[in-house]
């Protein structure tokens, strides 16, 4: 996800009704957190410099992590900034997720959030300056103690050492620490002294999560709460006309039946009579303008905003002169569906209004701007807002979304008691949130020497900027994330013309894993791939001429071609495809091994890819993002779709929107190329090239493109 400003929308009114009027604007309206006052403070029996680090006369050091953990490994990236400029004994080093405070703060968005792939970019220096605070301030300390000069002294594993064998635990400095100043501006290492960070290390919350003892959202329990479940609008904007609650409400167990604003919530002692008594409620609703919306109308509607595409992101060159004087010209469209993000943990909350307090315990990318959000849902100040962020069952964007949050806070306060609401998976397959449909039409140009001397792509889509609810289309009328990865790519193109031409469907759209790079990156190195056949040239040749002022990007190009053996012979029927993408400041290059069976459908074995993220904290957690980066990307080129009939999403569960099975697991090699530039992301970068690497595979193999996703296994079988 990217940055951008928050804005504050009231709430207004006391009464029930009004209040209910109120927080339905609120739906996807987030809110600037305001303080709470509640970030580490100093005691005395601690050293607290900052609002990161403790360390306690026992020599235990605790960092706190203000990101949410989605699997992405912050809860040990985070200690590793730290514990690294600290010269701390990593063995003493543990993990506390983070209050919401104003203190923690992403640098980056400037509020508490996780998304973006920006953890580690936002805190490379701020933490790495909290560690070599500290140890600055612990040196002082043993200074002090032993009334020698600060620079006779050194650390090492949690001690401060002195001349004449002379050392120290952290721990027995605590005291004497606790009154050094803070240094404003530490001395940060040199890379090559680092002894933590840039080495495989083992995950500090692997442990809890193999012995059941990690605490994920859905696993939240207080005394007295009931279970909430709710049938909820099928669309956006539909609205409920005639409701017959009688049947739901004779189901043992069920509590009440609440009306909000997003849909009918049923209140039960336990999870399967809420869910039972949902199921019962007779609901008949008004889907007014989407009533008769279809996957075959979201087509349409993307051709003609293509069509019309007019917002200018990039106009370089003269594409008229360039067709004409080209060699020869090549046209393609392509078209990719609405996509659930299917978190394996269903979206839960729990959550307890009490007087002028609120208290949630939710898997949420989204601390910061739940404390207004819910501040204002609740009608309470937002330092009175308590997020206790659990363990997320997978976020990829979603958990950013203040929906589950929000109705979770509405059912406690009307009915005054702790309220635990959760998400079917058909609820969370229909509930919106999806990324975007897309599509392009492209046009290129290839000079005398089979060069790329054109391109041209018209994007369409629903805007993300404008359904998020906190973000401003700018006056271009140019969704960045709409086109990012085409507007952006690195090849040297001379005449370009890239615009954008927004359609709004009707369902709502969300930040998706790597955002408009997912589909973008299919787009565009498909394309590219295009062209390099009508050149008759090697694809990862055509790749690297138009790359000379581009040295990263060739070299994580050739490392993945290299690394997968790039025109040696496969075994019979198996053939290569390639792609390059750079998303969230790193750089992927992916080479796909696939085969094409008799039937039309493609098995992909192999998956090399190459990775720049810059400077790196822990190659261990790299190189699984990138596996995980691949799965997801690969599923949604294998599978992915959501589809709409009369106005309602046809997919409810894994029956009908699959995820990738172990059986279908392609084997993943991971090469990290060492640099010394500043860190990128990693989270989402290991996305985008996946389908392109695999469909250009495909075209190699076969000899058909492949220009819509899912991959039509039907098309590849006539083919055949």
């Amino acid at each position: 996800m990217h940055h951008h400003p928050i804005t504050t929308t009231a709430l207004t009114g006391s009464t029930r009704r009004g209040f209910l009027a109120g927080s339905a604007a609120l739906t996807i309206g987030f809110a600037l957190p305001l303080g709470s006052g509640r970030a580490l403070a100093q005691t005395s029996n601690s050293f607290a410099p900052n609002a990161w680090l403790r360390i306690t006369p026992d020599n235990r050091i605790t960092v706190v992590c203000a990101s949410a953990e989605m699997g992405q490994g912050v809860l040990t990236a985070i200690p590793m900034l730290v514990a690294e400029e600290l010269d701390a004994d990593w063995s003493l080093v543990s993990v506390e997720q983070a209050p919401a405070d104003p203190a923690y703060k992403n640098p980056i968005f400037g509020m508490q959030a996780t998304g973006g792939s920006t953890t580690v970019r936002a805190h490379w220096t701020p933490l790495r300056q909290a560690g070599a605070a500290a140890r600055q301030m612990l040196v002082a300390a043993a200074a002090q103690q032993w009334k020698l000069d600060a620079a006779q002294l050194r650390t090492e594993r949690s001690h401060v050492l002195g001349p004449g064998g002379k050392k120290i635990a952290y721990g027995a400095l605590v005291q004497t620490a606790a009154t050094q100043a803070v240094p404003t501006e530490p001395k940060l290492k040199a890379s090559k002294d680092f002894k933590i960070l840039g080495k495989p290390t083992r995950r500090l919350d692997s442990a809890a999560k193999l012995n059941g003892s990690a605490m994920f959202g859905i696993d939240a329990r207080i005394d007295g709460m009931v279970i909430a479940v709710m049938a909820r609008a099928p669309i956006a904007g539909a609205k409920p006309v005639k409701l017959d609650e009688s049947a739901a409400r004779a189901v043992k167990g069920v509590i009440d039946v609440i009306k909000l604003p997003s849909g009918v919530a049923v209140l039960a002692g336990g999870y399967w009579a809420a869910k039972k008594g949902r199921d019962a409620l007779q609901v008949q609703w008004d889907l007014g303008a989407h009533a008769g919306l279809s996957s075959d109308k979201v087509s349409a509607q993307l051709a003609d905003a293509a069509q019309n595409a007019g917002a200018i992101a990039v106009d370089l060159g003269n594409l008229k002169d360039a067709a004409a004087n080209s060699s020869q010209t090549l046209a393609a469209v392509y078209e990719v569906p609405y996509l659930a993000h299917a978190c394996m943990e269903p979206l839960n909350c729990l959550a307890w209004v009490r007087g002028d307090e609120v208290t949630i315990w939710a898997g949420t990318q989204s601390q910061g701007p739940s404390q207004g959000i819910l501040g204002q849902v609740a009608q309470v100040a937002p330092a009175k807002v308590k997020v206790n962020t659990m363990l997320l069952g997978g976020g990829f964007g979603r958990r950013f979304a203040p929906d589950f949050t929000i109705d979770a806070t509405l059912l406690s306060k009307i009915s005054g008691r702790p309220v635990k609401l959760i998400y079917t998976r058909e609820d969370d397959m229909a509930a919106g949130y999806y990324r975007p449909a897309a599509l392009v039409r492209f046009e290129g140009a290839l000079d005398a020497q089979g060069r790329a001397s054109a391109l041209r792509a018209d994007v369409a889509s629903p805007s993300i900027m404008a359904g998020s609810g906190f973000m401003k289309i700018p006056d271009s009328g140019v969704d960045s994330m709409a086109v990012e990865g085409i507007a952006d790519h690195p090849y040297a193109i001379a005449n370009q013309r890239i615009a954008y031409g927004r359609a709004e469907p009707g369902p709502q759209v969300w930040f998706w894993r790597s955002v408009g790079h997912s589909q973008n990156g299919f787009f565009i190195e498909s394309f590219i791939d295009e062209m390099a056949h009508a050149a008759k040239a090697d694809p990862l040749q055509f790749r690297i001429q138009m790359l000379a002022d581009k040295p990263r990007h060739r070299a994580v190009l050739q490392a993945a071609a290299a690394k997968a053996g790039w025109g040696k012979p496969l075994p019979k029927g198996h053939h290569r495809g390639i792609a390059l993408a750079e998303s969230f400041g790193s750089i992927v290059a992916e080479v796909a091994e696939v085969s094409v069976a008799a039937d039309g459908t493609p098995r992909v074995h192999k998956v090399v890819a190459a990775v720049d993220c810059g400077q790196t904290v822990n190659p261990l957690t790299i190189a699984r993002q990138i596996e995980g980066g691949i799965v997801y990307g690969l599923t949604a080129a294998l599978y992915g779709r959501i589809s709409h009939k009369d106005g309602r999403v046809e997919q409810g569960n894994f029956h009908d929107y699959p995820v990738l099975r172990l059986t279908e697991m392609p084997k993943v090699e991971v090469e990290i190329i060492a640099s010394t530039e500043a860190p990128g992301g990693i989270g989402e970068p290991g996305t985008p090239p996946i389908a392109p690497a695999v469909c250009n595979a495909i075209f190699a193999a076969t000899g058909v493109r492949v220009r819509t996703l899912p991959i039509d296994t039907a098309a590849l079988k006539r083919s055949a």
